[in-house]
C-alpha cells in the first residue's frame, strides 16, 4: 500500500529516517573536539538569535507542477525535495493558484513537470464580481487541502524541521483573481471602492487559514507579495494604500509564530518600504543590480535575517561555479551573521541539480 494512503480514514506518511532531523546529533567534521552539530531548528534559532550558527545554513525552494493536484501528491513531492537536499528549512511551495481556487477559479494541469496550470474558469470579470466576493472557511475546498498537506509534511518530518506555509499578500490575491496585474492596476486607479471591498474580503479569509496553517504544523509563513511590491507595477503611494494595510493585518494575525518571512518579490522591488513589516527573516532578489545587495540592506533591515544570495541565471547554469561564486560573495557581504543562504525566489523547474548540490555542499561544509 502507498504510505500516504495507509492509515484509518484518512492519509498519513510513514515515518522513515531523516539525516540531519530527528536522528540524534552529528560530529561536525573539522569542528573541533567534542563540537556537535545542530538540529535544523536549532540552527535557525540561532540564526534569529543573532548567533552564529555550527555552519552556514541554507534553503531553496520550487514548484512540483505535475504533483500538486491533491494533498497527498504535494506532500510527497514536498518531503521527497527535502530529504534530496537536507535544507535547514522547507519552504513549502502550494499548488501554484490554490489561492484563487475559493472564489471559483479552475485550472487544467497540462502534465509536464516544467508547465504551469492553466487557468480555464474566470469568475471575476469587472470591478462589481471583485467587490461582491464573500469570505472562505480555510478548511474548505482548495484551502483544506494545503492544510493537509501540510499536517502530512510534519507528520513525515518530524518537530525538528522548521517548515514555513506560503501565504501570498491580499493584493496578489487580488491580481490572480481578475487576471493580470495590469486590470487590478486600472481597476484599483478607476473604482479603488470596488478593489478595497475585495481586499476586505480576501483579508479576513487569508488571516484564519494564515492562523489554520500554524495549527497544521507550519512554523510560520512565507508572505509573498509576488509582482505587486514593485515600482514596475504600483507607485509607493498606492502600495501603501492597496497594499500595507491588508498585509500587516494577516502578519499580525499570525505574530505569535517564531519563523515568518517576508518575501517581496520582483526587480524595482518595494523592499524598503516594507522594511518595518514584523517579521524575523526578509527574502528578496538580492542578485538583482535593480534592488539591494545583501550588503547595503544589512543596514536598513536592522536585526532582521536574510535570506537569499543566489540567482535563478545561477541555479540553471551549465556549472556549478556561478552559484558557487554567488554563494561565496553572499556570506562575504554579511558575514554569515544573520544570513540563510537561499534564491532570489522560487526557483525555475529547470534548475540544474549539480548546481544545487554544490550549493548545498558550500553551505554544509561552510565553518567559520
Amino acid at each position: 500500500m502507498d504510505p500516504l494512503l495507509a492509515g484509518a480514514g484518512r492519509p498519513v506518511l510513514l515515518r522513515r529516517g531523516n539525516p540531519g532531523a530527528g536522528s540524534g546529533p552529528e560530529k561536525i567534521p573539522g569542528g573541533g573536539p567534542g563540537l556537535m552539530a545542530a538540529s535544523h531548528r536549532e540552527r535557525i534559532e540561532r540564526v534569529l538569535a543573532g548567533e552564529r550558527p555550527d555552519r552556514l545554513p541554507y534553503a531553496f525552494w520550487r514548484h512540483f507542477y505535475d504533483q500538486e493536484s491533491s494533498a497527498q501528491d504535494l506532500a510527497r513531492a514536498m518531503v521527497a525535495w527535502y530529504r534530496e537536499y537536507d535544507f535547514d528549512f522547507l519552504k513549502v511551495n502550494p499548488r501554484a493558484q490554490y489561492h484563487v481556487e475559493p472564489w471559483g477559479a479552475r485550472f487544467e494541469y497540462p502534465g509536464g513537470p516544467h508547465d504551469r496550470p492553466r487557468q480555464v474558469t474566470f469568475p471575476v470579470r469587472t470591478p462589481e464580481d471583485l467587490a461582491a466576493i464573500r469570505p472562505v472557511p480555510p478548511d474548505s475546498g482548495a484551502l483544506g487541502e494545503q492544510l493537509e498537506a501540510l499536517r502530512l509534511i510534519r507528520r513525515e518530518l518530524g518537530p525538528d524541521v522548521p517548515m514555513v506555509a506560503t501565504i501570498f499578500n491580499p493584493l496578489s490575491i487580488a491580481a490572480d483573481l481578475v487576471g493580470s496585474d495590469a486590470t487590478l492596476v486600472r481597476w484599483l486607479r478607476e473604482y479603488p471602492a470596488a478593489v478595497e471591498a475585495g481586499l476586505e474580503t480576501i483579508t479576513r479569509t487569508f488571516i484564519p487559514f494564515a492562523q489554520a496553517c500554524l495549527e497544521a504544523g507550519a512554523d510560520g509563513i512565507f508572505f509573498a507579495t509576488t509582482t505587486l511590491a514593485t515600482r514596475n507595477t504600483l507607485t509607493e503611494e498606492e502600495y501603501r494604500r492597496f497594499g500595507r494595510p491588508y498585509d500587516l493585518r494577516v502578519l499580525g494575525a499570525v505574530s505569535s509564530a517564531w519563523f515568518n518571512i517576508l518575501h517581496v518579490c520582483q526587480e524595482n522591488s518595494m523592499l524598503y518600504l516594507l522594511a518595518d513589516y514584523p517579521v524575523p527573516a526578509v527574502n528578496w532578489a538580492a542578485t538583482s543590480s535593480t534592488n539591494p545587495s545583501l550588503g547595503e540592506a544589512r543596514a536598513r533591515l536592522g536585526g532582521k535575517v536574510l535570506i537569499g544570495g543566489v540567482s535563478h541565471r545561477a541555479l540553471t547554469a551549465p556549472d556549478p561555479e556561478a552559484a558557487l561564486s554567488e554563494a561565496r560573495r553572499a556570506v562575504e557581504e554579511t558575514g554569515g551573521i544573520r544570513f540563510i543562504l537561499g534564491p532570489d525566489c522560487s526557483i525555475p523547474t529547470t534548475s540544474r541539480p549539480e548546481n544545487l548540490r554544490a550549493v548545498a555542499d558550500f553551505a554544509r561544509n561552510y565553518r567559520w
